[in-house]
C-alpha cells in the first residue's frame, strides 16, 4: 500500500489502514500491555525483544504447572461446587472474558 504516493491509496487500502490503526488504539490492547508490564515487574514473566516485537515467557513454568495440577485436584475434591457458589463476590464480572451466563447461581437458591 502506498498511502503517500501520488494519487493516494484505494478505498480498500485506506479501509485496511484504518482498521490497523484502530487496533492500535483498542483499550483492551492497552490493558493487556499494562497487565504484561505488571506480570514482568512481579517476576512472573520475562520479556525479550525479537525484531520490533516483544516475546514474553513464563518465568517459573514448572511452578505454574504444579499450581494448575493443585487447582485441578482441588476442583475434583470439591465436585466443582465453587461454580455453584451463591456468594456474589465469587461470581465473574460482566467484563470477565471467562464469564459464563448463570455461573455462580443455583436454581431456587435465595440471595
Amino acid at each position: 500500500m502506498t498511502m503517500t504516493a501520488p494519487g493516494g491509496a484505494s478505498r480498500a487500502e485506506l479501509s485496511a489502514a484504518a482498521c490497523l490503526f484502530h487496533g492500535f488504539s483498542d483499550p483492551h490492547r492497552l490493558q493487556i500491555l499494562q497487565h504484561l508490564a505488571c506480570l514482568r515487574e512481579c517476576g512472573l514473566v520475562t520479556a525479550r525483544p525479537e525484531g520490533r516485537a516483544m516475546v514474553y515467557a513464563l518465568s517459573h513454568a514448572d511452578a505454574l504447572e504444579d499450581l494448575w495440577a493443585a487447582a485441578e485436584r482441588l476442583l475434583e475434591l470439591t465436585g466443582h461446587r465453587v461454580a455453584l457458589c451463591t456468594n456474589e463476590a465469587m461470581r465473574p464480572g460482566p467484563d470477565d472474558a471467562t464469564a459464563t451466563p448463570g455461573a455462580g447461581t443455583v436454581a431456587g437458591a435465595g440471595a
